[in-house]
């Protein structure tokens, strides 16, 4: 991988692109950034673009594309079916992944509702062992019938930690439900990297293991390839047998494994979209069916030829190491700075964002107040950037009082790819730190209505604290932005 050393200043990432069009930003004075945080019910999801300077909510659809995938979208082939666009971008997965049969779908959690209607729906009652949970694929897998099992490492629940994998399966614990439950597991997901505990990744040849033991008691193993493109990255420069190993080599590895793959192409691709791709033609045959009822035709499945064309640009940039590192590099710098001024973030440092611990940032909020949520409203009052709340609002607890297994409460500052510079990410570090020595201001949450909620539902602060937070930042800052 290559490195950027520096002569006599600080080390920094290294923007390794050109800006070549642009989009105004706004940044609003702090007395409006609380009535545009009011307006939106204090939650994050709600705001309006128009009110955000740093929109860190997620990275998910909102990385700039290059001009090589702007040019792509010309060659975009609007035919309903045996698009001309589908072959260009099914050679190119054949090419990367080796995988003779792709499926289009609209976005990621379409792939997942296939996966579910094909295999888990079938079974009633039946399981999912994987990793670590995320919302939409065990919303679907449930809706079908079925549950999951987590079976991560103990480790990996760790917000402070050096390990660099903390995705990893407890490999005792997957082999001893597939040994005693075989057949009535649906599928083994792998989640490549770990959202819901900060983005953090699973090693290679954790993945390979998993794999051996599906193979060993006949299950299928199913890669949510979604965050692939930072897994490889901590892959390349974490795990010591692969550092000399290039990307595709590694993509290769770990594709011949797998039975199944599928990525929302608004992470792995920078566009807009999702793919299931597998080498068993009866298995493509079955999941076919259901993406022709709920998705679209075969060759489109719910997706704009343009945005497949830039796909196809887009896999391809997946393979280079030079834009691959830019993600973990701009979220490690932000995090480290956040660290060495007492900020507590998830270390190490993951993919997809930076994500601050908002039960060690307030401590003093109880869960029932919401911590997470009221760090990321604070978050924007006093710096105009969205964060997006990872805790009890977007994973909400299915009994009052009682914990579900691994839940955290984290605010997470996505990163999206070649849209901010490390002057931005500068300021929002300085704001962060403000915050953090005026984090007695910031006071709970709750919701203005009676539940049971959703995740997009408003909420109102339990005191006047955005005004005295205001008032402080004003009194602080003067008659700064």
């Amino acid at each position: 991988m290559e490195k950027i050393g520096y002569y006599n200043r600080k080390p920094m990432p290294l923007e390794m692109h050109k800006v070549c069009i642009v989009q105004k930003a706004e940044l609003l004075p702090v007395e409006e950034r609380v009535k545009a945080i009011r307006k939106a019910g204090f939650n994050s999801y709600r705001m309006e673009s128009a009110d955000i300077y740093l929109d860190m909510l997620t990275d998910s659809g909102v990385n700039a594309m290059t001009n090589e995938q702007l040019g792509a979208m010309m060659l975009g082939d609007d035919c309903y079916a045996g698009s001309r666009t589908y072959f260009r971008l099914a050679d190119k997965i054949k090419e990367i992944f080796n995988k003779d049969y792709f499926l289009p779908v609209h976005q990621g959690r379409a792939c997942e509702h296939m996966l579910a209607l094909a295999y888990v729906q079938p079974k009633p009652g039946s399981i999912v062992p994987m990793n670590f949970q995320f919302g939409t694929s065990v919303g679907k897998i449930k809706y079908c019938g079925g549950d999951y099992v987590i079976c991560l490492r103990e480790e990996g629940l760790e917000t402070a930690s050096s390990d660099p994998f903390k995705g990893d399966f407890d490999l005792v614990k997957l082999e001893g439900i597939l040994r005693e439950q075989a057949e009535n597991v649906a599928f083994v997901r792998i989640e490549a990297g770990t959202n819901l505990i900060g983005g953090q990744p699973i090693s290679l040849d954790n993945m390979l293991a998993v794999s051996e033991l599906c193979k060993k008691y006949g299950v299928l193993s199913v890669l949510d390839a979604s965050l692939l493109q930072d897994n490889l990255h901590f892959i390349k420069t974490r795990e010591n047998a692969y550092q000399n190993k290039s990307i595709r080599e590694i993509v290769r590895a770990l594709s011949d494994a797998v039975d199944i793959i599928y990525f929302s192409a608004r992470k792995l691709g920078f566009g807009r979209g999702g793919a299931i791709i597998l080498n068993d033609e009866k298995e493509f045959e079955h999941i076919k069916t259901f993406v022709a009822s709920f998705e679209g035709y075969p060759t489109f499945g719910g997706m704009s030829v343009k945005e497949m064309e830039a796909i196809r640009v887009g896999l391809d940039d997946t393979m280079d190491e030079r834009i691959i590192c830019q993600g973990p590099q701009f979220i490690e710098y932000l995090a480290n700075e956040l660290e060495d001024a007492g900020v507590p973030v998830v270390t190490p440092p993951g993919g997809l964002g930076c994500h601050l611990d908002a039960e060690k940032f307030v401590p003093h909020i109880p869960h029932s107040k919401y911590p997470a949520g009221s760090l990321a409203s604070a978050i924007y009052i006093s710096s105009g950037a969205r964060g997006m709340e990872r805790g009890a609002i977007d994973e909400p607890w299915e009994e009052d009082g009682v914990a579900p297994y691994g839940a955290m409460e984290l605010v997470r500052l996505a990163v999206p790819r070649r849209v901010y510079t490390v002057s931005q990410l500068n300021y929002l570090i300085d704001r962060v730190c403000w915050l953090y020595d005026n984090r007695e201001l910031i006071e709970g949450l709750q919701f203005s209505t009676k539940g049971p909620h959703n995740f997009y539902d408003a909420l109102e602060p339990v005191s006047d604290w955005p005004e005295r937070l205001a008032a402080k930042f004003r009194k602080d800052f003067g008659d700064s932005l």
